[in-house]
């Protein structure tokens, strides 16, 4: 190896670099549609470059729609398939709640489970659970009563 090959890889640009060689893959077949990408340190290692110039490469192809992040996963090539519309873990938790609430396992007013609860059932982290319940609440799906918890909002509010 030449002392150049054990160079980083450095610029302001090379997300830029990163995300194009990416795309260029997808675009090609390389990863189709529901194939994972290599994961951040993976192409730390195959490009030398820094972890957060990876992310930010990923992040490009993210919000041209390429991609998606799912928990456990990883970075997915977009598809059709259902599961590929949840793009955060707290979008994943409260797709589950929302169908929770519309199915009636909690009824109007009932409580919803707490933070902590969620947080087990889904080992999520607090701001994950409540990023979660936030879009709920935006939503006009529950309300949050200080002191008492969150509540399915009833029709009558």
């Amino acid at each position: 190896m030449s002392h150049s090959e054990n160079r980083w890889l450095t610029g302001g640009r090379v997300y830029h670099l990163l995300a194009d060689w990416l795309r260029d893959q997808i675009t090609t077949g390389a990863y189709p549609p529901g194939s994972v990408l290599p994961s951040e340190m993976a192409l730390v290692g195959q490009f030398r470059i820094a972890r957060s110039t990876a992310r930010r490469g990923l992040a490009v192809l993210e919000d041209e729609g390429l991609i998606v992040t799912l928990p456990g996963k990883g970075r997915v090539v977009r598809g059709d398939a259902p599961d590929l519309q949840a793009t955060y873990r707290y979008q994943v938790i409260a797709r589950a709640l929302r169908e929770q609430i519309r199915a009636g396992a909690f009824p109007a007013g009932a409580p919803l489970p707490s933070e902590h609860a969620l947080r087990r059932r889904h080992r999520a982290s607090r701001n994950t659970v409540r990023h979660a319940l936030a879009e709920l609440e935006r939503e006009g799906l529950i309300v949050a009563q200080h002191g008492k918890g969150r509540f399915v909002r009833s029709t009558q509010l």
